[in-house]
């Protein structure tokens, strides 16, 4: 079908999925006969060329991403309650000492039983419980590296692709999936015995917590100024849940040298998460190449419900561009509906609208920041979908002329990410981000299923790009171009990752006696590795698996 908002042209080009526009009838007929005709009824695009050509050229993918992605709908609210469930009931465990902790306070007084509270500092994630590890590795050496030069000298010293700086975008990445009171708590407290030496005397450094932002998908700016949009006779609203979280920190309160950003990534029992991960949409951009929609929907630059929103957002920011049909509102150039606004006056807009994109609010916080922290520089840096956010991140800033900003990077770490976009973005990036060295690192662990997400093969557009950081099994690191077996799912490979995943299994039981205490594995991540036996690529993905291999790791 073509675009509800009425524009067309060259310079705008989309395909949108929709699983829920045709019924299962149309499913069966465009698997089993090929049937272009009903393929096409999922499909939504600026071109009614491309709905055709696309459901005949990549069938297979579309069908796997219309299946998937009902499926997980279905499963959308029995996941969000198993969720809640596992959640209070590890903290439960844990806050309690343990199982028998919990029968003893039980039995010796139900008053005795501590009762876990969302949103406290103690209250942790699944992801956190599968590695309760808190502490940096090497830290003393990182700081030391980034606070070995005089005061207005900025960063010296420090390799991008060392193992201390890794895994401090590794923690980060980890502690993203925690609440803004847990992530506030490990920065200021178990960070903060950072040491380095300087100027012959030692000194105690701070990692100082700058804020933590919960965001919400899609939404809507004209002119800066976040506001509901009237296309033609629809009232067009964007998904109205908080989606995205992202964190900030410094390496000291004052005169820093580094700024940390970490975005959460995909969330086990969030639905919404995964079927992002599963979203064959994209959106295309002139001269940089085709990105993932649901990945910019999560950093906050368009809704597929306007689609004209993405080409507001990711269009030079020189230029204007007003939306058609759009109501009249109050004009942005007046009060704090500016950009550069950290936050959005209320007047006049309802109060469920009156929230934040995430790329916008970085953005403008970074801004921020260096008028405070002249010579800082800054990482971004993130696991699974978070790290799809990171990269996207840069690539928004490039579309934007944000040449100061730009200057100010010192690199990308991402963590099995998924694919963001096509063979020519990559080319694009690579030479925005390659000189004068490389800035964009990309870790993978073994038979991780994300990092093959979506699909690669010789009619698929999805592409990775930048520097590849391999890791087998045993931890080997590789560099190169693509991680081995890039699909996952091909036959050949299939006993393969199960023997490694049977392997895996008996290497956590054994762990903690071979590399020390610190890696010991705890019951809930062995049972996770027994679920995964069946499908071991969702097991790979877990974070366990990247910090052992940023610490452990040998070239």
């Amino acid at each position: 079908m073509a675009s509800s908002t009425g524009i067309q042209g060259d310079d705008f080009r989309y395909l949108i999925v929709r699983p829920d526009k045709g019924g299962i009838w149309d499913v069966l007929k465009y698997s089993l006969r090929g049937d272009i005709e009903c393929g096409s009824k999922f499909l939504e695009s600026s071109d009614q060329g491309v709905v055709g050509g696309e459901a005949a050229d990549h069938r297979w993918i579309i069908l796997v991403s219309i299946v998937a992605r009902r499926i997980i709908h279905f499963l959308g609210k029995p996941m969000e309650l198993t969720g809640y469930g596992v959640d209070f009931f590890l903290n439960l465990l844990s806050q309690n000492g343990s199982l028998f902790g919990l029968f003893y306070n039980l039995l010796r007084d139900a008053g005795d039983i501590v009762i876990p509270k969302r949103g406290t500092e103690t209250f942790i994630s699944t992801i956190g419980h599968l590695d309760e590890r808190m502490d940096l590795y090497q830290a003393k050496n990182l700081v030391g590296d980034l606070h070995n030069s005089t005061p207005g000298e900025g960063i010296k010293n420090v390799e991008l692709d060392d193992r201390a700086t890794m895994d401090l975008c590794m923690m980060a990445s980890k502690l993203a999936y925690e609440n803004a009171e847990v992530v506030r708590n490990v920065a200021v407290h178990h960070w903060k015995q950072l040491m380095t030496l300087k100027s012959a005397c030692l000194q105690r450094m701070q990692m100082h917590f700058v804020d933590f932002y919960d965001c919400w998908d899609g939404p809507f700016l004209f002119n800066g100024a976040l506001i509901p949009f009237v296309i033609g006779n629809h009232f067009i609203d964007y998904q109205k849940k908080k989606s995205t979280q992202v964190f900030l920190l410094c390496d000291k309160p004052k005169d820093a040298t580094l700024i940390l950003i970490s975005f959460r990534g995909t969330e086990p029992f969030d639905a919404d998460d995964w079927s992002t991960d599963f979203d064959y949409s994209w959106y295309e951009i002139p001269n940089l190449g085709k990105l993932h929609m649901g990945f910019l929907e999560a950093l906050g630059v368009g809704n597929r419900e306007d689609t004209a929103s993405f080409h507001y957002h990711l269009q030079k920011r020189s230029t204007k561009h007003c939306y058609p049909e759009a109501a009249e509102v109050e004009s942005s150039n007046e009060g704090p509906h500016s950009e550069r606004s950290a936050g959005i006056d209320k007047k006049g807009i309802p109060p469920e609208m009156v929230e934040m994109s995430a790329y916008y609010v970085v953005r403008e916080k970074l801004k921020t920041l260096f008028e405070e922290h002249k010579n800082a520089k800054y990482i971004v840096t993130g696991h699974s979908l978070g790290g799809a956010l990171a990269i996207l991140f840069p690539i928004v800033l490039v579309l934007h002329d944000e040449t100061n900003l730009l200057q100010k990077l010192l690199g990308v770490y991402t963590f099995g990410q998924p694919r963001v976009g096509n063979k020519q973005l990559g080319s694009f990036m690579e030479a925005h981000l390659n000189h004068p060295v490389p800035k964009y690192f990309r870790v993978v662990y073994c038979n991780d299923l994300v990092p093959r997400l979506p699909y690669d093969d010789k009619t698929f557009l999805y592409k990775h790009f930048g520097v590849c950081l391999y890791y087998n099994s045993c931890f080997i690191e590789q560099k190169m171009d693509e991680e081995p077996n890039k699909n996952y799912f091909g036959i050949t490979h299939m006993i393969p990752e199960h023997l490694i995943a049977i392997w895996e299994l008996i290497r956590s039981l054994t762990m903690g006696y071979t590399h020390g205490p610190e890696y010991k594995e705890g019951w809930f991540s062995i049972f996770l590795r027994v679920l995964g036996l069946s499908m071991p690529g969702i097991a790979a993905h877990c974070s366990v698996n990247y910090v052992n291999s940023v610490r452990l790791g040998k070239s």
